[in-house]
């Protein structure tokens, strides 16, 4: 556990020595447990008095698929994609305004399309990423 957490905050830590960070590393992040659980435990890590002080050489930066950390409640671009792929889809199939987890895609239902998990889910998605050409692909991404 300790070894993702450093995996996790690595480049956080790198943020707070940095003096202009100092007042507020995380400024876009709500205030609140988990923003002062992740400040703390950098400050810790990269204390060489603290007892659970981790190495520079030891510090590990995890990065999400477009380089950057996640934000606190994320959502997949690919799902953001495939959802609103699915609503401009969805004038060539009437049916799925019927047919789950199509309808609550469509309805903009997130909380029920997760309801049908793994599933459903992986039914959007293929739906929405199947049987295209990686042009038509691009394409679809840039409308």
């Amino acid at each position: 556990m300790k070894i993702r957490l450093c995996a996790l905050f690595a480049l956080l830590a790198q943020y707070l020595a940095v003096p202009a960070f100092a007042s507020d590393p995380l400024a876009s992040w709500n205030e609140g447990n988990t923003k002062n659980a992740i400040v703390q435990f950098v400050k810790r890590a990269t204390d060489p008095k603290s007892t659970t002080f981790v190495p520079q050489e030891e510090r590990i930066a995890t990065f999400d698929n477009d380089g950057t950390l996640w934000a606190e409640q994320p959502m997949y671009v690919q799902l953001l994609f495939a959802l609103d792929r699915i609503k401009a889809l969805a004038p060539q199939h009437p049916e799925w305004n019927q047919i789950e987890p199509f309808k609550s895609a469509i309805a903009g239902d997130i909380k029920a399309l997760f309801a049908g998990g793994d599933k459903w889910l992986s039914q959007v998605m293929m739906i929405t990423h199947a049987g295209m050409t990686t042009r038509a692909f691009d394409d679809s991404v840039k409308e």
